[in-house]
């Protein structure tokens, strides 16, 4: 009998304790608790991620100038900075890594120039050129000769350059004179030798972060817009050839061009015709000196 009354006591607290903790389930919380759907894992909130630094077009890591890009370009005399534009076009050898980091810490990028097709007598590498890869004087500029650009010590030494460019921390070259095959240079070159040098210096300079701009070689424009990062034109105006650019601007890619002619400089009628033709086109259009010094300057942007 014990055992017997016992039993329903035990019963009774059970049923009082389920009956406690079915009432306390809700913490205070107003809505129903569900019947139907077991209670949800509660959900961590995603941290977030820190953003990716933005990268020129196509993943490259070198500067991409783009259409319209405004510039200035000064290869001799007292180096005048105070220009308000987006790059500068300046001389390799002649400029100071001191001097090329102040006008990049100013925003503005640096494009360093050097001759790739030709000798010059003033250089401090000019000792390093075989003779047999130096030939025909460049019409109208003393102390240049064409380069056999097929020799291997021409490459290596333009590689050097490369890294010189690389050392003072530009971000893009000009290499000047990569239209030999074009001219009277006293070697037998072809427009393959052309374009495979071409080619040569624009995956260097690539290899070593830095852009490059196809100087002139308007021939060559529609088969090397896509190893070139810019165009760096003189007097497709003066003679008639802005169209052989067009492949450029239709990639998005700057073309810096510079004009010389007289009626451009001493005409305000003519220059402003220049302007809206070169702005129409997409082209960065300055009016400058033929030795570049900065004696003067127009710019059409």
């Amino acid at each position: 009998m014990t055992n017997n009354l016992k039993q329903p006591s035990l019963f009774i607290i059970i049923f009082a304790v389920f009956l406690l903790t079915a009432c306390g389930s809700n913490n205070g919380n107003t809505e129903p608790a569900s019947t139907n759907n077991p209670q949800q894992p509660e959900q961590l909130q995603p941290q977030p991620q820190p953003q990716p630094q933005p990268q020129p077009p196509g993943g490259k890591n070198w500067y991409q100038p783009t259409v319209g890009t405004t510039w200035q370009w000064q290869l001799s005399g007292q180096l005048n900075t105070s220009y308000a534009v987006d790059v500068y076009d300046i001389d390799l050898f002649d400029t100071s890594r001191q001097k090329i980091a102040e006008i990049q810490a100013t925003g503005r990028k640096v494009i360093c120039y050097f001759s790739a097709g030709s000798w010059e007598n003033w250089r401090a590498d000019k000792d390093d050129f075989p003779l047999a890869a130096l030939d025909k004087n460049l019409d109208g500029w003393p102390g240049e000769k064409w380069l056999d650009i097929r020799n291997n010590t021409v490459r290596q030494i333009m590689m050097q350059r490369l890294d010189l460019a690389q050392q003072k921390s530009c971000d893009a070259i000009e290499p000047d004179n990569i239209d030999g095959y074009t001219n009277n240079t006293g070697f037998n070159l072809t427009a393959n030798n052309q374009l495979d040098y071409n080619r040569f210096l624009a995956e260097e300079a690539h290899k070593r972060g830095l852009s490059i701009g196809l100087k002139n070689d308007l021939d060559q424009v529609a088969e090397l817009v896509n190893d070139f990062d810019f165009s760096v034109n003189e007097q497709c105006h003066e003679y008639n050839e802005c169209n052989l650019l067009k492949p450029f601007v239709d990639a998005g890619k700057a073309v810096f061009n510079a004009e010389y002619k007289s009626n451009y400089v001493n005409d305000v009628q003519v220059r402003q015709q220049l302007c809206t033709s070169s702005l129409n086109a997409g082209l960065s259009t300055l009016i400058l000196p033929l030795n570049l010094d900065d004696s003067f300057r127009f710019s059409c942007n």
